[in-house]
């Protein structure tokens, strides 16, 4: 039997586990995390129903998860915007753009996104990436969306991180096939990154990406009719 992510008690929404990964568009690992260490992170306690299954208030869980962001935001570091945004880079560079003392510091899907990529002698893989590309992944730490390019510079910009992957495909077909079957998004990162080989947190901001392609499409749709 499958167990909902999400129910009303008396009139009022709560979450269990998966349903908080679902809304706040964080993997169930970093769920487990954040409740493993509540006293760290102040999530607020949860509450069981009468099979055992534990729920949290939805309004609550909104609560922590803005004062979350806005902690995480006021920790990051500084994005360096300097340079040509089509210059090549290599990791350790990078680091100086984001900020980070090590190249070790860098996110997982840094290496998702190479924009080239070497073979060497041993079998190992160097990676190197535009500075726009950098720029982009950077600024989705915050939010805010990169335009690829710095002050008097021209040219297109990526309205997302995303634009453009071949992998928003896959997961624009997960949704579609979701939204046909009248289900929701649950699960569906776990699916894309299967499909894909890839972290369910990358999976999580393909879906986000391809979401916002499709809502944008279809009211681009309806203002043309």
């Amino acid at each position: 039997m499958t167990v909902v992510a999400r129910r009303n008690v008396d009139n009022r929404a709560a979450l269990d586990r998966d349903g908080i990964a679902e809304h706040t568009g964080v993997a169930l690992t970093t769920v487990s995390h954040w409740l493993r260490h509540r006293v760290q992170f102040g999530i607020p306690d949860g509450f069981t129903d009468e099979s055992g299954h534990e729920w949290f208030w939805l309004d609550e869980i909104e609560t922590f998860h803005a004062a979350h962001q806005a902690a995480k935001l006021a920790e990051l570091t500084e994005v360096d915007r300097s340079g040509d945004p089509n210059e090549l880079v290599g990791s350790g560079e990078a680091a100086k753009i984001f900020g980070y003392r090590s190249y070790r510091n860098l996110p997982d899907e840094l290496n998702e996104r190479a924009d080239d990529i070497e073979i060497l002698s041993d079998g190992r893989k160097r990676r190197r990436w535009y500075r726009r590309t950098v720029w982009d992944l950077a600024d989705a730490r915050t939010g805010r969306q990169s335009t690829g390019r710095t002050p008097g510079t021209t040219g297109p910009h990526k309205p997302h991180p995303y634009a453009g992957d071949p992998r928003l495909e896959a997961a624009a077909d997960l949704l579609a096939k979701a939204h046909t079957a009248g289900r929701g998004r649950r699960g569906l990162s776990a699916a894309l990154a299967d499909r894909l080989g890839i972290s369910q947190r990358t999976a999580q901001r393909l879906l986000g990406a391809a979401n916002t392609e499709t809502e944008i499409s279809e009211r681009s749709s309806r203002a043309a009719n």
